[in-house]
């Protein structure tokens, strides 16, 4: 290796920063977030050091640089915009044997500051030796979105249970592999989830166990949203859950590109329901879930959207939670907010639409009928969820409870994917289009004035269709994916 990689510790210690820029500021808030007692020396300050040194939080020599201000320094940035002074502070430094980092000269430098990734007490440095600082950058990123916000938590968490599991297991090789099982398990789930008191009785039963015995425990179950469709929409959150999950249990409608970021040795579970088809029921599913994290598996419950929206994914947790077991929960994007983005209709518009209004035209057996009068009525978008089927009774429905039949409305097919379609018109048209072209589930329907705004804000490029619009469908497309049946709404379409 070109550098040996430690981490100092500079609590109250002495550090010199020469420059008083903009870079040395940079380097100087570093060094604060470290603990270290700072000097600055520069002929002038930049304003935010100026403020630094007025506040107390460092001090100032203003000046020329001399050499005996590193003797009493024991580590040294030389962070100014003249090369030869820069080269007099690292000079110095050596003839000392004080440690120097001069900014972007790894010649000069006799240690240089490493990229960081910051989930105190834990720490990532990453770098290219000085050789390609931009890539150590493009690093950094990654591992910070595989990295949870809250794995100092964890760390800390394990801290305070150090000497209980030493106590526990004085071999040093049977300490190691039970931290290994904790912190790659629930416990540390639990931890990041905020639920300290849940991870602490995990702990217990671990230490209290048979460690020739794996049954310490119940797994846990995470409830994650993976979007409408495009595999690049579920959070950094539910992607990081998913490669740590020993079962997936997914929807039928889960991207393959997303199941492919599972675990290579995960088991997958398809559970995913087809309309108008005997398919899996949903106790069945809560009853599957508890028994996978009852056998200790750590299961991620894939949902489309979120689950909580028209998801079902209250249902999953309150059985979980009625049987005990441990579970997270990961919101997604849901449909309403994805399809309409992909679609570029804003679904909050001032002076179009006050309000967006979700709901499901599905209703679960014994549920009446949605409240039509109320949730159609007003300046605001409807967003129609599992409405294909019912697309007459709806549209009829809407336009008895005020709307205008010429209302602008949109239906919007595989949303986010490759496969969108999207299908525009009138309340009054609408159940006639989406037979024309054969629209089928799943697909969104979008009712209000901002739909007339996608003929501006519409972005998102399909690749082209292999199958679906007929070519003498009378269907024209503006040049934005969006494909609208040519009216008045769209003056613009080509026919």
């Amino acid at each position: 290796m070109d550098y040996f990689p430690l981490f100092a510790d500079l609590t109250d210690r002495p550090c010199l920063v020469v420059g008083g820029g903009r870079v040395a500021s940079r380097k100087v808030r570093q060094l604060l977030r470290a603990g270290a007692r700072i000097t600055v020396n520069a002929s002038s300050l930049d304003p935010v050091l100026l403020d630094m040194a007025n506040t107390g939080k460092i001090t100032a020599t203003v000046g020329e640089f001399k050499p005996e201000l590193v003797i009493d320094h024991l580590l040294i940035v030389a962070a100014t915009s003249d090369a030869t002074v820069n080269q007099a502070v690292a000079a110095a430094a050596a003839a000392n044997f004080r440690l120097c980092n001069v900014v972007d000269d790894c010649e000069h430098s006799s240690f240089i500051v490493p990229a960081i990734v910051d989930r105190e007490p834990l720490t990532v440095a990453i770098s290219s030796g000085g050789r390609s600082p931009v890539l150590t950058t493009v690093i950094r990123q990654k591992i910070e979105g595989l990295l949870p916000a809250r794995l100092g938590a964890v760390a800390r968490w394990a801290e305070a249970w150090r000497d209980a599991v030493r106590a526990r297991f004085p071999d040093l090789r049977a300490r190691r592999h039970f931290w290994q099982t904790e912190l790659d398990g629930a416990a540390s789930d639990l931890i990041l989830g905020g639920r300290t008191a849940e991870a602490n009785r995990a702990i217990v039963r671990a230490l209290a166990a048979d460690p020739a015995r794996s049954d310490r425990g119940p797994g846990i179950a995470y409830l994650v949203g993976a979007g409408p469709g495009d595999p690049g929409l579920i959070t950094l959150a539910g992607w990081r859950l998913l490669q740590q999950a020993d079962v997936v249990v997914h929807d039928r409608l889960v991207s393959p590109a997303l199941l492919d970021l599972a675990r290579r040795d995960a088991e997958l579970i398809t559970v995913g329901k087809t309309p108008s088809t005997a398919s899996i029921s949903q106790d069945e599913i809560n009853k599957l879930l508890v028994q996978l994290v009852e056998q200790g598996n750590r299961v991620c419950r894939l949902k489309g959207g979120d689950p909580f929206v028209f998801g079902r994914g209250s249902e999953e947790a309150e059985a979980l939670a009625a049987a005990g077991m441990p579970y997270q929960i990961v919101p997604g994007i849901t449909a309403a907010v994805g399809c309409a983005a992909y679609a570029g209709i804003p679904l909050t518009r001032r002076g179009l639409a006050k309000a967006v209004v979700l709901i499901t035209a599905e209703s679960a057996t014994g549920e009446s009928e949605p409240d039509w009068a109320n949730l159609a009525a007003g300046e605001h978008t409807l967003a129609i969820y599992m409405g294909v089927g019912k697309l007459n009774a709806v549209s009829r429905q809407i336009i008895a409870a005020g709307r205008s039949p010429d209302c602008p409305t949109a239906l919007i097919e595989n949303g986010t994917t490759d496969r969108q379609r999207i299908v525009r018109g009138t309340l009054k048209e609408l159940p006639g289009l989406a037979k024309k072209h054969a629209v089928t589930a799943p697909a969104l329907l979008l009712v209000g004035q901002t739909i007339a705004l996608a003929d501006e804000l519409a972005w998102f490029t399909a690749p082209p269709l292999g199958t679906g619009w007929p070519s003498n469908s009378g269907v024209a497309e503006s040049g934005k994916t969006i494909w609208t049946e040519p009216s008045d709404l769209n003056p613009g379409a080509q026919t």
